[in-house]
């Protein structure tokens, strides 16, 4: 396991932190939920049939001593979560179509990271990624002053680490998205021991070229500073000036970003998801995510293609998120 995870298993261990997998009978899914109980990471909380899922974890050698499993047809606390879910829909959901939608394992799951019952939730072993940002947009919704969520990947090669963003949601984000997702992903950034200094991208470098697509980023820059001036932020930078401290002395003199820059900002989800997945295949980086950021709780998204070790990895984010979000 990387230093990278050593960081964030010293700041989730001993917490008591619950993460909920919707994917109960997923093997993937059960291996890393005994892992993590297992290490005393996190309390796994599993949904689905507990007889269909205990006979599982049984033939794949899988203890559940430490770990839960909720079955949302026969939930002691269904009343309370139907209740709490109408209200949190405003009235848009009656109690019939409210107990309808909580058989759904992703609303259910969404709904006990919503009221406090657990810290965070891993689903995407066999969801689409539709399946488990929706019900997460609608129940526990963007934080205060955040009108959209965005994925990041932390790029890591031995001791060099950076954040990568927006790489998985926002395929145009507008200059107040830009803007927003620069200060999330300086959040982000923080949470991994990174001291965030964030370049927000174009093909532009301090006005070197003038389009609506650079003053996109231009605007953003402005705005981003706005919303938290100590922030170390600047932009617009072609990535070699932000990256190389030669380029940045010639293109960027005045800038606060000399080329030591490690949260970058794409302008688009284009954009950002071509580079990561370069640097990954191209640089031998691994890319850790994508890691939703944004939400009120946390909530995080696997590929319908990951291993086991995935879930774990994500799981242990989604840890250090919750924790995070608990203090907020």
């Amino acid at each position: 396991m990387s230093d990278l995870f050593e960081i964030l298993e010293s700041k989730i261990m001993g917490h008591n932190l619950k993460i909920v997998f919707p994917e109960g009978l997923d093997e993937r899914i059960l291996g890393a939920a005994g892992r993590l109980a297992q290490a005393k990471l996190v309390t796994p909380v599993l949904i689905g049939d507990i007889g269909l899922i205990q006979e599982k974890a049984k033939d794949l050698k899988i203890s559940l001593d430490a770990i839960e499993i909720y079955d949302p047809k026969n939930y002691i606390m269904m009343d309370e979560m139907v209740e709490a879910f109408v209200k949190v829909r405003d009235g848009k959901d009656t109690d019939v179509q409210a107990r309808e939608i909580l058989m759904d394992e992703n609303y259910f799951g969404t709904m006990l990271v919503h009221m406090k019952l657990a810290h965070g939730m891993v689903s995407g072993a066999t969801h689409s990624t539709a399946d488990t940002v929706r019900p997460a947009l609608k129940i526990i919704k963007t934080k205060p002053g955040v009108q959209k969520t965005s994925g990041v990947f932390i790029m890591v090669r031995e001791e060099e680490k950076y954040v990568f963003a927006d790489c998985a949601i926002n395929i145009n984000p507008s200059s107040q998205d830009l803007a927003e997702i620069a200060i999330e992903s300086a959040k982000t950034a923080l949470m991994f021991d990174i001291e965030p200094r964030v370049a927000m991208l174009s093909f532009s470098t301090k006005g070197s070229a003038t389009s609506p697509e650079t003053l996109k980023v231009v605007d953003a820059v402005d705005l981003a500073k706005e919303m938290d001036p100590e922030v170390i932020l600047d932009g617009e930078f072609q990535f070699d000036a932000a990256f190389v401290p030669s380029v940045a002395r010639k293109k960027a003199p005045d800038s606060l970003i000399q080329g030591d820059a490690n949260v970058f900002i794409f302008p688009s989800l284009e954009a950002g998801n071509i580079s990561y997945k370069m640097v990954q295949r191209l640089g031998g980086f691994e890319a850790v995510g994508p890691i939703l950021q944004g939400l009120n709780r946390p909530v995080n998204d696997l590929s319908r293609g990951c291993s086991e070790e995935d879930v774990y990895k994500l799981a242990v984010i989604t840890a250090a998120q919750g924790f995070v979000a608990q203090y907020q």
